[in-house]
């Protein structure tokens, strides 16, 4: 057995746990087993993985208080704008729902009907003909869950707020998919980082020739700045750039936010 598997992922360049399962499914026959690794598009896919997948798709599911994004890649935009590609992106995003994981690896190997994610990822590939990776997946459960996809589909976003409806969450969505923060939260930034940032801020005041005595005041304004960028509560609201996101939501707040983008 093991000899007919090391020839088989020789010839195929198919993993071991595949080419062991096409084994046992063709009686040990070499013959069917490689014949059911090419149905199954496995090791054509495998010979395509040393290409980039660089574009592809971001999709999510949002069942009640349950939500699950994903990110799955192609080699070209082309393919990511393929009714088949597409079917299959949802089917792997309402997978993610069920499978109730934030780990890529268990994800893989989640169950669907007769084949694992990972299996169904590989035969899309070998039936399309390119790279295609399943790069990315997040789960939630939460209190007021909303979802946000840019119209491309290669942008795509989950909060899940405390205290608003589904309209406000679905703003907030919509304003992270835009604006790109990097924090919930002033504690979230690494206190170094800010330590490094004001030191810069610091000498670069000074070697502009401003005096000592409103260095620290310029530098601190600068730094409310930096923050205003980077923490989603403090940013200016997308739609409306007179209120923070934090005014705009009044007494809710967002307890988390999920951003996946293509090549981001």
């Amino acid at each position: 057995m093991m000899e007919s598997i090391k020839k088989l992922r020789e010839m195929t360049g198919a993993g071991m746990m595949d080419v062991k399962k096409a084994l046992a499914d063709a009686d040990g026959n070499e013959e069917k087993a490689v014949a059911l690794l090419r149905e199954r598009g496995i090791a054509r896919a495998v010979k395509k993985g040393d290409r980039e997948a660089k574009e592809g798709l971001v999709r999510f599911v949002v069942d009640g208080n349950r939500a699950a994004i994903v990110e799955v890649n192609s080699e070209t935009d082309f393919v990511a704008r393929n009714s088949d590609f597409q079917a299959v992106v949802e089917q792997i995003a309402k997978a993610a729902l069920d499978a109730k994981t934030s780990d890529l690896e268990t994800f893989k190997n989640f169950k669907v009907g007769n084949e694992t994610v990972g299996e169904m990822v590989a035969a899309t590939a070998g039936k399309i003909g390119e790279n295609i990776v399943l790069n990315r997946v997040e789960y939630i459960e939460g209190t007021q869950v909303a979802g946000y996809v840019h119209s491309n589909g290669k942008i795509g976003v989950l909060v899940d707020l405390e205290g608003g409806d589904d309209a406000k969450a679905k703003d907030v969505a919509l304003h992270v998919a835009a604006e790109r923060p990097q924090f919930l939260h002033r504690d979230e930034v690494d206190s170094s980082d800010i330590e490094k940032e004001r030191e810069i801020l610091t000498n670069k005041a000074l070697n502009e020739g401003k005096p000592q005595q409103i260095v620290e005041k310029i530098v601190e304004g600068q730094i409310g700045k930096f923050y205003q960028e980077k923490v989603l509560g403090e940013q200016g609201f997308v739609k409306d750039n007179s209120l923070t996101v934090q005014k705009y939501l009044g007494d809710a707040k967002v307890k988390k936010f999920i951003r996946f983008e293509i090549g981001g």
